[in-house]
C-alpha cells in the first residue's frame, strides 16, 4: 500500500516528491513506488456562504438576523474545484493505505488539510509531517519521525473555532449594518480596528499644536560645536534661554573637559519577513503591500528564486546554513556579484543574529533559493523585490560595520558643548548600502512617529581635529537655529502594515496580558492577509490615498461610528487569541468558545438594529445610474476616481479617471487618464493637458514611454474593474480573506 502526502502548495509538494522519489507525473500529483504526493492551492475548502443554507438568507433582511446555523457547513471553493477533485480522487484510491498531512506547520495549515479530508468523507489513518523548512534534510528528518494526526486534533479545533467566529461575527455585523442603513457597509474583527488605528492617527494630527524650538551652534577655528542642555538635549522651547547662552559664550573661551574615543559596531538589519519586505518596497518604490506580495508570489512560484513569501519569521533554521554557499552562487548576477564572490571565499557560519530554530514558526525568513536567474527575465517590480531580498540576505552574512567614534565635550561659562566625529574602519554590511547608493536605490528613512521638540545633534562622518583635556577653545561666533515640532505623519501602506503588526499602543485601557498576547500572536491579521485587508478597505471606499498617504473617507469615519464598539479595538483579537491558544493546548473546549461567540453575535446585531444613528452619503452627484436611475456617488478609488450607484443591490460602477505611470512633460508627476473613446486625455495637477492620441504619437516619435500594448492592457483593466460588482454578499463581506 502507498501513502498519500497532501502538501499546502504545488512548490512544496514538488520538493517533497523529489525527496521521496516520486517522479511519475500526474495531473495535480506526483507518484513513486511508496508515495503519492498531491497538493492544495492554499485553501480548497471554505465555510459555506449564507445563501447555501436555503432561501431564508438569500436576501438581506433584518428580520432574518442573526444568522446562526446549528452547524456551520463547508464548501469547495469554485476557483480551485478542479484541484480539490484531484486530491479527493487520490484519497479514495484503493492502493492508498494512509494519508500524511504535510501542509504548513501551524493552525491555518492544519485547517487547509483537515477541511479537504472532511469534505471528501474519506476515512483512512492519518499521520502528520511537522517541519518548518523544506530543505531535503528537513523533509527526510520529518518523514523519519511522523506523528499521529490525532496529536493535532486540538490545534485543528482552534483553527475551526477562529474561522467560524469570523464568519458569525463578520457576516452578521456586515449584513446588519448594510440593511439598517441601506448602504454597502462592512465591518469585522480586523478591518474595523484597522480603520480605528487610522482614525486615531488623524485625530493626533488634527489635535497637534506646533511649538517652536531653538538650538545653538558655536564656531571656533577648529570646528562647530553643538550646545547641550542639562538633560542632554540639543534644543529648548525657550528662546530667552538660548539667547542668554549665546550672550554668555560669544567671544568666550571654552575648556575641553572630556575626550571620549570608543570602538563602535553597527549590525546588519534582520532578514526579511513579508511585512518588513512590504514596508521597504513601499518606502523605496511606492509598491503597495498587495503589489509586493504579487511580485513575491511570482518570484516564488514562477521563477523559483526566493523562498516562501508568507512568513512572519526573520530567522533561519540551522539546517539552512549548509545551503548558503549554493544560494550565494545563484544570486551572483547584478550589482552584488563582487560581495557574493567575497563571501564564497570564506567559510559560512550561522550566528544567533539570523539563525535560531526557536524563532522560526511555520516558515523561515525570506532568502534567495539555490535557483539562478537572469535578471533580464524579471519584470521591473520582480527585479526590484528580488534585489531587496538578495541585499538583505548578503547583509546578514557580512560582518558588522566597525567605526571609531570620538566625542569631545567643552564647557564655557557653565554651558556644555559637544563635537562628534566618526571614522569608519571596516564597512562590513554597509558595503551593501554603498552599492545601493551608487545604483541610486538607497533606502528611504523609516517613517517613525515624530517626537516633539527633538533636534538631533550633528555627527561628522570623518575625522575631527585632535583635542586634549584642558585645551582652550575660543568661540568666535554663534548661530541660533529655529525649528517647529511636527505632527505625526499620516499612514503610508508601509507604516500601516507596521501598526497592524504591532497595534499594542492603540489598545488604550487593555491589560498587559492582552497586550502581550497580541504582540506574541502577530497583531491584527497575519502576514498573509494584511495586504488583502488594506486592499479591501480601498475597494470598499473606506480609505483613500492622497499622494503616498492613507486617509479615512467619510464612509470610513461613519462606519467606525456605526459599528459595535467592541469590533473597533484590537483588544477583541487579543481576547480571541488567548482563548484559541487555550483550545489548541487542550485547556478550553471549542464548544464553550463557540457559545460565547454566538451570544456576542446576537448582542451586536441587537445593538445595530436598536441604534438611532444614521448613515449619510456625503459624495452624491447629480448623475443618475443608467441601470436603476438613482443618483450616483463619486468615490476616490485607490488609483483614481469612479462613479458608484448608491443602491447596494444595483452595484453599477463606472471608472472616471485613473492615475497612470505616464509622466507629465512639464512637472514630471504621474498623470491621470480621463474620458472615454476619442476624448480620452491625460491631465496633470500642474494644469498640463494632452489627448491620448497625441501622447502616443509623441512617445512613439521619442522612442520611449507607454506602448500601445501598455495602453490597451490598462484600458482592459479599467473595463474589468468597472464590471466588478461592489455588492456580492459573501465575497464583498469577507473577500475570501482567511484571517
Amino acid at each position: 500500500m502507498k501513502s498519500l502526502v497532501i502538501a499546502e502548495k504545488p512548490s512544496v509538494g514538488r520538493d517533497i516528491a523529489r525527496v521521496l522519489g516520486c517522479k511519475q507525473g500526474g495531473n495535480g500529483y506526483l507518484e513513486g513506488n511508496d508515495y503519492v504526493v498531491t497538493w492544495a492551492l492554499g485553501h480548497l475548502v471554505e465555510l459555506a456562504d449564507p445563501e447555501s443554507y436555503g432561501d431564508k438568507w438569500k436576501t438581506w433582511k433584518m428580520e432574518t438576523l442573526p444568522m446562526l446555523p446549528e452547524r456551520l457547513e463547508i464548501q469547495v471553493i469554485k476557483k480551485t474545484g478542479k484541484q480539490y477533485q484531484t486530491v479527493k480522487s487520490q484519497m479514495f484510491r484503493k492502493d492508498i493505505g494512509q494519508i500524511i498531512i504535510a501542509t504548513d506547520a501551524g493552525r491555518e495549515g492544519e485547517l487547509v488539510a483537515r477541511w479537504i479530508i472532511q469534505k471528501s468523507g474519506v476515512k483512512k489513518p492519518m499521520k502528520r509531517l511537522w517541519i518548518s523548512s523544506v530543505t531535503d534534510k528537513a523533509i527526510r528528518q520529518g518523514f523519519s519521525s511522523l506523528r499521529d494526526a490525532r496529536d493535532y486534533q486540538a490545534l485543528y479545533e482552534a483553527a475551526v473555532a477562529r474561522a467560524e467566529a469570523d464568519w458569525l461575527v463578520g457576516l452578521n455585523a456586515t449584513r446588519a449594518l448594510t440593511v439598517k442603513h441601506n448602504a454597502q457597509l462592512s465591518c469585522g474583527r480586523v478591518q474595523t480596528p484597522t480603520l480605528a488605528i487610522i482614525a486615531k492617527r488623524e485625530a493626533q494630527i488634527k489635535e497637534f499644536r506646533s511649538k517652536p524650538y531653538y538650538g545653538l551652534k558655536m564656531k571656533s577655528k577648529e570646528a562647530s560645536w553643538i550646545w547641550k542642555s542639562e538633560n542632554d538635549s540639543s534644543s529648548t522651547y525657550y528662546k530667552e534661554e538660548i539667547e542668554k547662552v549665546k550672550s554668555d559664550v560669544c567671544n568666550g573661551t571654552a575648556t575641553v573637559k572630556e575626550v571620549k574615543k570608543k570602538q563602535q559596531k553597527s549590525y546588519a538589519p534582520q532578514l526579511y519577513d513579508l511585512t518588513s519586505l512590504q514596508q521597504d518596497a513601499n518606502r523605496m518604490f511606492g509598491f503597495s503591500a498587495k503589489q509586493t506580495l504579487d511580485y513575491m508570489q511570482s518570484l516564488y512560484e514562477r521563477h523559483k528564486v526566493v523562498t516562501y513569501p508568507r512568513t512572519d519569521s526573520r530567522y533561519l533554521t540551522a539546517d539552512i546554513v549548509e545551503t548558503i554557499p549554493e544560494r550565494l552562487r545563484a544570486c551572483r548576477s547584478g550589482i552584488y556579484a563582487s560581495i557574493c564572490g567575497k563571501l564564497l571565499k570564506t567559510p559560512i557560519k550561522g550566528n544567533k543574529s539570523f539563525v535560531d530554530d526557536k524563532k522560526v514558526s511555520d516558515h523561515h525568513a525570506i532568502i534567495p533559493t539555490e535557483q539562478g536567474v537572469n535578471l533580464r527575465d524579471l519584470e521591473y517590480g520582480e527585479r526590484k523585490i528580488y534585489e531587496l531580498v538578495v541585499s538583505r540576505f548578503l547583509s546578514a552574512l557580512l560582518p558588522p560595520c566597525q567605526y571609531q567614534q570620538t566625542e569631545v565635550t567643552a564647557v564655557c561659562e557653565g554651558h556644555r558643548f559637544t563635537l562628534k566625529g566618526r571614522i569608519m574602519e571596516q564597512p562590513g554590511w554597509q558595503e551593501i548600502k554603498m552599492l545601493q547608493k551608487e545604483a541610486g536605490m538607497a533606502l528611504a528613512e523609516s517613517e517613525e512617529d515624530q517626537e516633539s521638540g527633538a533636534m538631533p545633534g550633528e555627527v561628522i562622518s570623518g575625522s575631527i581635529p585632535s583635542f586634549t583635556l584642558g585645551q582652550k577653545i575660543l568661540f568666535t561666533q554663534g548661530k541660533i537655529s529655529e525649528g517647529k515640532t511636527k505632527p505625526p505623519l499620516p499612514f503610508t501602506e508601509a507604516t500601516l502594515l507596521a501598526a497592524m503588526e504591532n497595534p499594542v499602543k492603540y489598545m488604550e485601557g487593555a491589560d498587559q496580558k492582552l497586550k502581550k498576547t497580541l504582540g506574541e500572536t502577530g497583531g491584527l491579521g497575519t502576514v498573509a492577509t494584511r495586504a488583502d485587508i488594506i486592499e479591501k478597505l480601498f475597494h470598499s471606499f473606506m480609505i483613500e490615498k492622497r499622494d503616498a498617504y492613507i486617509h479615512l473617507t467619510s464612509k470610513g469615519r461613519q462606519v467606525l461610528d456605526l459599528a459595535p464598539q467592541g469590533l473597533a479595538s484590537p483588544e477583541l483579537t487579543a481576547k480571541w487569541e488567548q482563548e484559541l491558544a487555550d483550545i489548541a493546548q487542550g485547556k478550553r473546549k471549542k464548544k464553550d468558545f463557540e457559545a460565547k461567540i454566538r451570544t456576542y453575535t446576537v448582542d451586536i446585531v441587537k445593538d445595530i438594529e436598536a441604534s438611532s444613528k444614521t448613515y449619510r452619503h456625503e459624495n452624491l452627484t447629480g448623475k443618475k445610474c443608467p441601470q436603476c436611475g438613482k443618483l450616483m456617488l463619486e468615490v476616490n478609488h485607490k488609483n483614481g476616481k469612479m462613479l458608484v450607484c448608491q443602491d447596494r443591490e444595483c452595484g453599477y460602477r463606472k471608472m472616471l479617471s485613473k492615475v497612470t505611470n505616464a509622466r507629465c512633460p512639464q512637472c514630471h508627476k504621474k498623470m491621470e487618464l480621463i474620458g472615454e473613446g476619442e476624448n480620452r486625455r491625460f491631465t496633470c495637477a500642474c494644469g498640463y493637458r494632452e489627448k491620448l492620441s497625441a501622447f502616443e504619437k509623441r512617445k512613439k516619435a521619442s522612442g520611449g514611454g507607454v506602448s500601445k500594448k501598455d495602453v490597451s492592457r490598462y484600458m482592459n483593466q479599467m473595463r474589468q474593474e468597472a464590471k466588478e460588482s461592489v455588492n456580492n454578499a459573501f465575497a464583498d463581506a469577507l473577500a475570501n480573506i482567511k484571517l
